[in-house]
This record gives structure tokens, sequence and C-alpha cells, in this order.
């Protein structure tokens, strides 16, 4: 405990006007912003890119992140209640939210593995048609068969 206050008490005070050992500035600072200050030096030590700072401030991304982790609760919470209390509210419900998290899924295997302005754009356009192809197939087998909820339950009786 008095090596910790020791420590604190050097990186908080300024030693002999100087600036403080730990709350250098330096050490604030973004690794990436670092290495491209420091690249004539070791051209090799950097290899991480960062998005631009323009960008920094844009929500989309994390409001995104965080829709499709609501959506994955949200499976864990409708899978039971499908079973619970059947019907075609709860197939309808299934067929939106299953079809959304697969579209989403397969757009990070588009935006981690597919490269080239042309191959993403195609893979994109596939992406999006086969997700209205899914969503439009599940809704036409609730409506004109049993629906999710119980062609699971049939799958389950065998």
């Amino acid at each position: 405990m008095a090596v910790v206050l020791r420590v604190l008490r050097v990186g908080l005070c300024r030693p002999r006007g100087g600036n403080p050992v730990l709350l250098n500035s330096i050490l604030f600072s973004r690794p990436a912003v670092l290495c491209a200050t420091a690249e004539e030096r070791r051209p090799l030590a950097c290899g991480i890119h960062t998005s631009p700072r323009s960008l920094a401030g844009s929500k989309a991304a994390s409001l995104h992140w965080t829709a499709e982790r609501a959506v994955s609760v949200l499976l864990l919470g409708l899978l039971p209640a499908a079973y619970l209390y059947p019907g075609p509210a709860m197939d309808y419900s299934l067929a939106a939210t299953l079809t959304l998290h697969g579209h989403w899924g397969l757009g990070q295997v588009v935006t981690d593995y597919v490269h080239g302005e042309t191959s993403v754009k195609l893979a994109n356009t596939g992406l999006y048609l086969l997700s209205a192809v899914t969503f439009a197939g599940l809704c036409y087998f609730n409506y004109h068969d049993v629906g999710i909820c119980r062609a699971v339950a049939m799958l389950w009786s065998l």
C-alpha cells in the first residue's frame, strides 16, 4: 500500500518543477497517433490503422452494435416464449428477428472477408436479396402453412 501511495505521489506531483512522470501527456495519447509521429524513426513498428478523427464522433456504429445486442437478447426471450405461447404474432416476430439477426451476422462476414469495391457491392446486393427472400419465405410459410412455432413443435414430436 505504501508503494502505491509513493508511486501516485511521485506521478501526481511535479518533480522539481518538471512535468509529472505518470501524468505525462504522451501516456494519454492514442498509440496510433504516437506511431504516426514516430514513423520516421521506426517504420516497421506501426501496423495499426485507425479510422480518421472526422468519423470518431459518429454514434452510428455504436448504435448499430447496441441494436445487434438488443436483437440477440430479444431472440433469447422470444424462443422460450414461442414454445409457451405459439401463435401468428409470435411466428411473424420470429420471422422478422431471425431474418434481421442473420442479415447482420452475414453482413459482418461480408465486411470482414470480402475485399474490393466491386466484390463488396455484389456481396452486399446478394446479402440484401438473400435476406428479402428469407423474410418473404418465412412470412409465406407462416401465412400458408402451420407457422414457425408449430413447425418446430412438430419436429420435436417426431
